[in-house]
């Protein structure tokens, strides 16, 4: 398993897990949309930062959405294309805890 994400910082714990994980439920979705203790770092105290994992496919950024949603993630952008990156480019993002979450697939199926 290769991994997406590694040591993200953020003012918070840092975090090593692997998108498959998050997807397939080997990594609980509240550990990731934990709102707990750094939900007081919303929005000024800790500069907002941009995490993406790379999917392998489009049913995966559909999974990451569909799991991050019911764990209490606010809706940023919904599963889509958005060709004005590329053509290929499949996200969706969420805000989890004041900072932009995104599944990414990069292939054009």
């Amino acid at each position: 398993m290769t991994s997406v994400m590694s040591d993200v910082h953020a003012g918070v714990e840092s975090k090593s897990i692997t998108f498959e994980n998050v997807v397939s439920g080997h990594t609980s979705a509240r550990r990731c949309w934990s709102r707990g203790k750094h939900a007081r770092h919303r929005r000024g105290r800790v500069p907002r930062v941009h995490v993406a994992f790379v999917a392998p496919d489009r049913a995966a950024v559909k999974a990451f959405f569909d799991a991050a949603v019911p764990a209490g993630a606010e809706v940023l952008h919904g599963p889509r294309v958005w060709p004005e990156y590329h053509p290929g480019y499949y996200g969706a993002f969420v805000d989890p805890d004041g900072n932009n979450v995104e599944a990414v697939c990069h292939r054009a199926t």
